[in-house]
């Protein structure tokens, strides 16, 4: 006869509740599993099914605390395991993030600024040029199989950060720092196309003084937005290799923001 004791119990539900908070987290906040159109419900389904595809994985001596789950230190290691998975979905949502301040930049430089559509994803209205970009770049980065690499990453983070060891203060210095990431790589993903504007609203300025009887309001409209989606043509397969260098620093920061205590 099998019998178990409240010890087997914990043990048993503390193997699977402390990972299920964390890839739970990570789902809630990473792209593109963080997508309104993902229904919760699937969401959740997804997080069982990676849960116990990891659990069998975690139950070596000394990878999961002995701490009931109910009581007061199994609610502390819970909140902590939502705390992280938050924190690593958040470094690989800042690259996203990056891609839309790029589309912003330029839709304003091309005339589209005032032409937004409600996004879901960030409840809010978004220039329909980086809703565009966006979902392009989204679709790249599910073309090369990143959502798996996130998955990846996920399973590497219960090594590197096992349940119940805390990360150094330093780690949310450097998941903060890790928020210039948006500015500097977002403008310089928009630099040749803002470059490309800024000559042509100069030209269309220079022309407007040298030719006062035109009417440059009307000309320039469709001039810059004309230029603007060419130069994006252009500019996109030149973006492949950058793109790619910026999903892997958000994989590598997914891990490299923490630092054992």
């Amino acid at each position: 006869m099998i019998t178990f004791t409240t010890a087997d119990l914990n043990a048993l539900v503390a193997a699977f509740f402390y990972p299920l908070a964390r890839v739970l987290a990570l789902l809630s906040a990473a792209p593109p599993f963080n997508n309104a159109s993902l229904p919760t419900r699937v969401r959740l389904m997804l997080g069982l099914a990676i849960t116990l595809a990891l659990a069998p994985g975690l139950g070596g001596p000394g990878m999961l605390p002995a701490v009931p789950p109910a009581s007061g230190a199994g609610l502390l290691i819970l909140a902590e395991q939502m705390l992280i998975g938050y924190a690593m979905g958040f470094s690989m949502r800042l690259i996203f993030s990056a891609i839309d301040l790029a589309g912003n930049a330029f839709s304003i430089q091309m005339g589209l600024g005032f032409a937004t559509s409600y996004d879901p994803t960030n409840s809010s209205q978004t220039p329909v040029v980086s809703e565009l970009l966006g979902i392009v770049v989204l679709l790249m980065f599910i073309g090369i199989n990143g959502h798996l690499m996130i998955l990846s990453t996920l399973a590497q983070s219960f090594q590197a950060l096992p349940i119940g060891a805390l990360p150094h203060s330093a780690s949310w210095a450097n998941l903060a720092n890790a928020g210039a990431i948006i500015f500097s790589s977002g403008l310089l993903l928009a630099l040749p196309i803002v470059v490309a504007l800024l000559i042509t609203n100069t030209a269309l300025g220079v022309l407007g003084r040298v030719s006062p009887q035109l009417n440059i309001i009307v000309i320039g409209f469709p001039v810059t937005i004309t230029l603007g989606f060419s130069a994006l043509y252009v500019c996109l397969p030149y973006l492949i290799d950058p793109l790619m260098q910026l999903f892997e620093t958000g994989l590598r920061a997914m891990l490299g923001n923490f630092v054992l205590r």
